[in-house]
């Protein structure tokens, strides 16, 4: 029996903005479905800003469907309280697929780096070149929205062990 299709929603969480893309994965081959930017106010409480970044990804869940998530781990730096409120928007980030139905597997940074191109600390640029590459007819207008969809590339190359893992913890 052959294996069907998954549809797997990649997000890069940001408190202003956050990247998203759906990849589809037949086998060993991936396909690009969309991808695009929700953008949170620049300005404002903070709960309004995080309520805007989960009904913008509620609605991209609710458009397409995807069977499985996948979100990118927090890069911790040295300014506490941005690393605080990116943790924050991640929580979105995790929220809005779990209660989707999804699950939801999380990557570092370098771990989405080393499969998308091979190092573990690449640059955007070399990110957005394999994206194309992995992706040819992708279309997207930020780093953001490739960084998603490195993220669902990803995904798509380490979900078995991924799904297994999450079958395991529960």
């Amino acid at each position: 029996m052959i294996n069907p299709p998954i549809r797997i929603l990649g997000v890069d969480p940001g408190l202003r903005r956050t990247g998203w893309g759906i990849i589809i994965v037949r086998g060993n081959a991936l396909s690009f479905v969309a991808a695009g930017t929700v953008r949170a106010p620049l300005d404002g409480q903070l709960a309004l800003r995080l309520a805007a970044l989960h009904d913008g990804l509620d609605a991209v869940v609710r458009e397409h469907r995807p069977d499985e998530a996948a979100v990118e781990q927090t890069f911790v730096n040295r300014d506490g309280a941005a690393t605080l409120k990116l943790g924050q928007a991640r929580g979105i980030a995790l929220l809005v697929p779990a209660r989707a139905g999804l699950s939801v597997a999380e990557y570092a940074p370098n771990a989405v780096k080393k499969t998308v191109v091979g190092a573990g600390h690449a640059e955007k640029a070399q990110i957005r070149a394999m994206v194309r590459v992995l992706l040819p007819l992708a279309r997207f207008d930020s780093d953001d929205e490739a960084d998603a969809l490195a993220i669902a590339i990803c995904h798509a190359h380490h979900r078995q062990a991924a799904v297994l893992r999450v079958v395991a913890s529960t």
